[in-house]
């Protein structure tokens, strides 16, 4: 997939646990996981949205396009 998820980076930048971001963004932890490891098909843009606002940054430091 050419879509590279960098949740991840991000949560180290803002030194911020899994389970933490996963109680702000009121999201699964099982969910947040998926999507951390790049494994998810899809994310609803709200949960974007909330994700960005609690990682005070932008979608495009979080999603990423690489071609193959």
């Amino acid at each position: 997939m050419p879509i590279i998820v960098n949740l991840d980076v991000m949560m180290a930048k803002r030194k911020m646990s899994l389970n933490e971001l996963s109680e702000k963004v009121d999201i699964t932890l099982s969910n947040l996981s998926i999507l951390k490891t790049g494994k998810a098909k899809a994310i609803r843009f709200s949960t974007l949205d909330a994700i960005c606002q609690v990682l005070e940054c932008q979608p495009g430091d979080i999603l990423e396009f690489a071609e193959n």
